[in-house]
């Protein structure tokens, strides 16, 4: 997702010759960091799509159980909470991801998946191609590390899996089955992902809004459909749905406030099924991002206004006037409580080395983590950034010599034991600088 990050090569030096501090946390997370990169090989070759994780969440329940949680399953479809009372403090949550995407595997790993499904009357394969696997063995970890230290922490620990992150349901999902009702209520909430645009074991952060609001739009355009050879019988919606893509375009370059960051994409435009036929409608897909409240909103506003007034322009009637549908499930923005941010990032610059960890820019893409902040804005609230890009790998492409394959892609295979180890002892540390005895 960063595609403006650079390490240079003194940096990726570094990195290479300064691992973070030998202490117990560190000794804690290498001596389990094999039996963790075997757990997410194990989650790799056995990817579930979103709302269908039951043997990924029973497996992450049976390893909080061992570890000495109080669990219960089926939170939120398939979601797991795994509660851990330690004395009195802070209240910590802590929040993995487990679904997979529609993805055939193209990463030639031994331990590729091969796992099918069929999706929206699709067959597809399934793949973890955004990094969730890493993000589960790292929660996994990070319990098992904590359940051990109990003599160094004093509050409560709400470990959390979530299903149906890929389709901005899951956060929802368990907020509405009473994740804050049911179960403590955090004062703080973390949770990281996996970069595939960060070298493998850097870390960044980023304070404020970190990730977009994501709204999905269609528009139908209505028309008079008929002959091509005789447009001047026809009304034709292609030609204004083609104006209201031009229109759109000013919305972000003209209206909304150029310091205020804003897309709006459209990302499909179907219309007709023969060359001398002009057709009644037209559809435009549409993703609309934006980090405000007050952004988001005018830019749909404005969605709306733009179909109107360029339908009525090419002498639309009333009753025909474009459809345009914000779809109900949306991801709302990412926002990380800049002191929260910025202690972590004074936390991990210790730990790592200020070559390991830095600040990096918002992204446009979504997130449905930062749910757990909106519906209750007085939790602290931060997700972080974990490189994984294989060190030779960021080396040939800062080169010029190759191409990185993205988030989602069927050939995204990150340095798992360098996200795991890393991400594992950095949230372990997060949880016990949060929940220090002396918070208690």
């Amino acid at each position: 997702m960063f595609r403006s990050f650079v390490l240079g090569g003194a940096a990726l030096a570094a990195l290479a010759a300064t691992p973070a501090a030998a202490d117990a946390v560190h000794d804690a997370t290498q001596a389990e960091l094999p039996d963790l990169v075997s757990l997410y090989r194990d989650l790799h070759s056995h990817p579930e799509l979103s709302l269908n994780e039951t043997a990924t969440a029973a497996a992450l329940a049976e390893r909080a159980r061992k570890a000495g949680f109080d669990v219960t399953t089926g939170v939120g479809g398939t979601g797991v909470v795994a509660v851990m009372k330690n004395g009195p403090g802070p209240v910590l949550l802590i929040r993995t991801d487990m679904d997979a995407l529609p993805v055939t595997e193209h990463t030639g790993l031994p331990f590729a998946s091969k796992v099918t499904a069929t999706t929206e009357g699709v067959t597809t394969g399934v793949m973890h191609a955004c990094g969730h696997d890493t993000h589960m063995a790292s929660w996994v970890g990070t319990a098992e590390n904590l359940a051990a230290m109990k003599d160094r922490w004093s509050g409560t620990l709400v470990m959390i899996a979530q299903p149906a992150e890929e389709v901005g349901k899951g956060a929802r999902m368990m907020l509405e089955d009473g994740l804050y009702e049911r179960f403590p209520r955090p004062t703080d909430a973390i949770a990281f992902h996996d970069s595939a645009s960060m070298p493998a074991g850097t870390i960044g952060l980023h304070p404020g809004y970190a990730l977009a609001n994501v709204d999905s739009v269609d528009i139908v355009v209505h028309g008079v459909g008929g002959h091509g050879a005789y447009p001047n019988a026809t009304r034709d919606p292609i030609v204004l749905g083609a104006a209201i893509v031009g229109k759109l375009q000013t919305l972000v370059s003209r209206e909304v406030d150029p310091q205020a960051p804003a897309v709006v994409t459209v990302g499909s435009f179907h219309a007709g099924a023969k060359h001398n036929v002009i057709p009644d409608d037209a559809t435009l897909l549409l993703t609309v991002r934006s980090y405000t409240p007050e952004v988001r909103r005018q830019l749909l506003d404005g969605i709306a206004r733009i179909a109107r007034g360029e339908a009525i322009a090419a002498g639309i009637a009333e009753d025909k006037l474009p459809t345009v549908t914000v779809k109900d499930e949306f991801t709302p923005s990412t926002y990380n409580t800049p002191d929260l941010t910025k202690r972590m990032q004074a936390l991990f610059t210790e730990r790592f080395g200020k070559d390991r960890v830095f600040e990096t820019p918002a992204v446009m893409g979504g997130e449905d983590f930062g749910r757990y902040h909106l519906a209750d804005d007085s939790i602290d609230s931060l997700i972080f950034w974990v490189g994984g890009v294989p060190r030779d790998q960021w080396q040939e492409a800062q080169a010029g010599e190759r191409e990185l394959p993205s988030l989602h892609s069927a050939e995204w295979a990150p340095d798992a034991p360098a996200v795991i180890g890393t991400a594992t002892e950095a949230l372990t540390a997060a949880a016990l600088d949060i929940l220090a005895t002396s918070a208690g």
